[in-house]
């Protein structure tokens, strides 16, 4: 029920015209949006626009659980209190990647990371790492290729 739901919102949010989000970390390293969304909203709707575009989610990393478990050994603060990162790959935008330099298969799997800060928790932050500009033409068009759909995924997910 709860995933026919969120798809019919996501169905709403996409018929709707909606303004692009503003990044609030937009450097040569990442980029991040924030939302005032529920975690479990927005990391749904960045799963299903994974999915949503024929790929599949290969891995969860669950960062926030893990840097929890292990506080006690290692001590320091609470950093998240949620905190997700989702790994896939486009067979497209990958075969593409890797036909034009078979040593790009190191920027395979794409992650998009879904996290709560612990001194922050009414905001949902969602961001990607920037794939590099390296100096072969056809790599930088197919890796700008990747890093735009990395950000469509995310602000379909943030303006819900």
């Amino acid at each position: 029920m709860w995933r026919f739901f969120s798809a019919a919102m996501l169905m709403f949010a996409l018929a709707v015209p909606a303004t692009a989000a503003e990044p609030v970390v937009d450097d040569e390293f990442m980029v991040v949006y924030r939302t005032d969304s529920s975690f479990a909203d927005v990391r749904e709707f960045v799963e299903m626009g994974i999915t949503d575009r024929g790929m599949v989610v290969n891995n969860v990393a669950y960062i926030s659980n893990m840097l929890e478990r292990t506080r006690g050994d290692v001590g320091g603060a609470a950093l998240y209190t949620e905190g997700e990162a989702l790994e896939f790959c486009s067979a497209t935008l990958s075969r593409d990647t890797m036909a034009a330099d078979i040593h790009n298969i190191v920027f395979c799997p794409y992650v998009i990371a879904v996290y709560v800060k612990a001194d922050e928790p009414d905001a949902v932050y969602v961001g990607y790492k920037r794939m590099p500009r390296v100096k072969d033409e056809k790599s930088r068009a197919t890796l700008i290729a990747v890093e735009e759909l990395l950000d469509e995924i995310v602000q379909d997910a943030v303006q819900f």
